[in-house]
């Protein structure tokens, strides 16, 4: 089981904008491309900086000499393509930021991760949710046969019941149904030890 990747969820090729870049021109790819935010990159296209909608309003320009240098946040916070969308979340929670720029290996820019992407976790069809719990978590990974636990997901929400042979996984099972992504919450009624027979 595993959770998806940032390179699964990111903006690919992202619209980023030099140090020089102007407050106008900063303004005018926003909207053309309906963004929040570009990264600032450098001549070799690392990123060193992000200008958000909050940045442009924070700082309007003085004289219009305002550029992405003294507009930007700095320095990027940045995400690698094959993290997890969990770790990105954290990173960004931590930080307090709502975009990570993805760099590649040689941290060169190749895409961006917001929030907004991490909403889209939430939007998994609720069989997909319920293949992954029963395919991944309970067979594959805790050897359970599918036939013990009845997983039913309606709307994100997760129902689990059945007879759990031994009680001692039962923190186990709704850890592992809990992290499965797009999961909202976990219904537990599960009963500890054999069904009857």
């Amino acid at each position: 089981m595993r959770h998806r990747s940032v390179s699964a969820l990111m903006t690919p090729s992202p619209v980023t904008v030099r140090r020089t870049t102007a407050f106008k021109e900063i303004a005018r790819l926003l909207e053309e491309f309906d963004i929040t935010a570009v990264p600032v990159v450098d001549a070799m296209g690392h990123p060193v900086g992000v200008v958000s909608e909050a940045d442009l309003l924070r700082r309007p320009p003085t004289g219009g000499t305002a550029t992405a240098e003294g507009l930007m946040t700095s320095p990027a916070i940045t995400a690698r393509p094959g993290w997890s969308v969990v770790r990105a979340a954290r990173v960004m929670r931590r930080h307090r930021v709502k975009r990570l720029p993805v760099v590649d290996a040689e941290e060169h820019v190749i895409g961006v991760l917001s929030r907004s992407d991490l909403i889209r976790l939430f939007l998994r069809s609720d069989h997909a949710i319920q293949q992954e719990i029963i395919e991944d978590v309970l067979t594959r990974t805790l050897g359970i046969a599918p036939s013990a636990i009845t997983v039913v997901v309606d709307d994100g929400v997760v129902t689990l019941s059945g007879a759990l042979p031994q009680p001692e996984r039962m923190p186990v099972v709704l850890r592992l149904c809990q992290s499965v992504d797009g999961v909202v919450d976990v219904d537990n009624r599960l009963s500890c030890g054999a069904e009857p027979g």
